[in-house]
């Protein structure tokens, strides 16, 4: 199937669940078989079906905010036929901890930006989306696009900072105006102060 690990891959980082990205990915295909004829041909149709993902992933998410919890029952009955309910387990922390870990900083980041950021960062930097195609398949303007797309890439330039030292680079670009203005103000505090 035509562009399917992109499409798992962008329906992942919208859900964070291996089976809703799935579900996502199989309902993206047969929406857009079921559409097939309003598809206009010789445009974009991996942006066709970008769009239809994220409009599927919207739809869920809507139905999910307004269904309420569920709990399931028979955890429920097994937590109430315990024993021993005073036992207390005891895990090793450091065990737990890399458990969880996700293990690469880059995706850990970029997982951390809120969604929308997130969908324009990863449609442009990853899938290599044009900006007008992001435009028509998130439903902003470009100039809107752009403004995000700036915005995430400063956010991951701030969080992944430390990261990047560490691995060994350095901001060969100098230093930035803001941080050029406090080292000037600095001085001139010093001089007044010595005057």
């Amino acid at each position: 199937m035509p562009n399917i690990d992109a499409l798992h891959t962008f329906a992942y980082h919208l859900s964070f669940n291996e089976d809703d990205a799935k579900d996502l990915v199989q309902e993206t295909f047969l929406k857009s078989y079921r559409a097939l004829d309003s598809y206009e041909p010789g445009t974009n149709a991996k942006a066709w079906l970008f769009k239809i993902l994220k409009n599927a992933y919207i739809n869920e998410y809507r139905k999910k905010a307004r269904r309420p919890a569920k709990v399931d029952y028979e955890d429920y009955i097994g937590y109430q036929d315990r024993e021993d309910q005073s036992t207390v387990d005891f895990s090793d922390l450091r065990e737990e901890i890399f458990d969880d870990l996700i293990g690469d900083e880059v995706t850990s980041a970029v997982n951390s930006l809120p969604v929308d950021f997130r969908a324009v960062i990863l449609l442009c930097d990853v899938e290599g989306f044009t900006y007008e195609e992001i435009s028509k398949i998130i439903d902003i303007p470009i100039g809107t696009v752009r403004s995000r797309l700036h915005r995430a890439r400063n956010m991951l330039k701030e969080k992944l900072a430390s990261y990047a030292r560490k691995m060994g680079y350095e901001d060969k670009r100098g230093p930035r105006q803001e941080d050029v203005a406090q080292i000037t103000q600095g001085k001139q505090i010093g001089k007044d102060e010595e005057e």
